[in-house]
């Protein structure tokens, strides 16, 4: 049944991101209309989750996103939560590789809707691009969305936070959004296993602008790895009780004690 219903909602969920991504080619001519059509995305694919696959997303701690111009600091196990921040940040901005806006089609997309792409090949120049970028996404009121480990990480894998999470904050000088998660126990990082029940995505209480870099990054590292921790051993605990388990190779530190 898991295998089936994995299925059934991958054929659908790709079956409708083409649909879409052709239907939507002229929201192209404006930013704004790629924005929308990607938050249209995000619902569609959260809707078809939990009809099809019987994976539900549960939001917590909405009441502490603040208005205006923020740097969202996520933790990454699956393509779910990129999916599933464009349906309730109004105005998000993601840091990407610049190696995405070459695929077709979806490149266009990334492109138009003023997404911060880095350019790795550049070396530290990199760095002051990115920053002449996101200073404009932040010009702009939007939600800069980073995942400071850089990729994503199995499920209970020890933290490899980069200096980009800092760097921004220090530069940017706004609240920083911690965002905890234990979807890659239900969106599978390296398979199309989409398992039932409920996955959950919190946004924290935000940091203030203004502390020390050092002080910020561990801060802001303490806050994602304790919050996402807790969920995701209450997700195993969920997913024990339902008779299902996480396979050691799709996430070999999930059973891992932690310190």
């Amino acid at each position: 049944m898991l295998a089936l219903r994995s299925l059934a909602f991958n054929i659908c969920f790709y079956t409708a991101t083409t649909v879409l991504a052709l239907i939507g080619l002229p929201t192209l001519i404006s930013g704004r209309a790629v924005i929308r059509l990607a938050r249209l995305w995000g619902r569609i694919t959260l809707w078809l989750l939990e009809t099809v696959a019987g994976t539900r997303v549960e939001f917590r701690g909405l009441e502490n996103i603040p208005p205006g111009p923020l740097l969202v600091a996520a933790k990454h196990q699956s393509a779910l939560e990129t999916l599933a921040l464009c349906t309730v940040l109004p105005n998000f901005a993601y840091i990407l590789k610049r190696e995405l806006l070459f695929i077709p089609l979806i490149g266009w997309y990334l492109s138009r809707s003023g997404m911060v792409a880095i350019d790795r090949s550049k070396g530290t120049r990199a760095m002051s691009l990115m920053n002449a970028a996101a200073l404009e996404a932040i010009r702009q009121g939007r939600q800069l969305i980073i995942f400071p480990e850089g990729t994503r990480r199995p499920v209970g894998a020890p933290p490899a936070y980069k200096q980009g999470l800092s760097h921004l904050y220090a530069a940017l000088q706004v609240p920083c959004l911690p965002v905890a998660l234990n979807t890659g126990l239900f969106w599978s990082r390296n398979s199309l296993v989409r398992r039932p029940g409920t996955a959950i995505i919190e946004f924290l209480p935000t940091i203030p602008p203004g502390l020390p870099r050092q002080a910020f990054q561990t801060l802001a590292q303490e806050r994602l790895e304790t919050a996402s921790n807790a969920l995701v051993d209450g997700g195993l605990q969920g997913l024990a009780a339902a008779g299902q388990s996480v396979p050691a190779d799709e996430a070999p530190a999930a059973a891992a004690p932690r310190r």
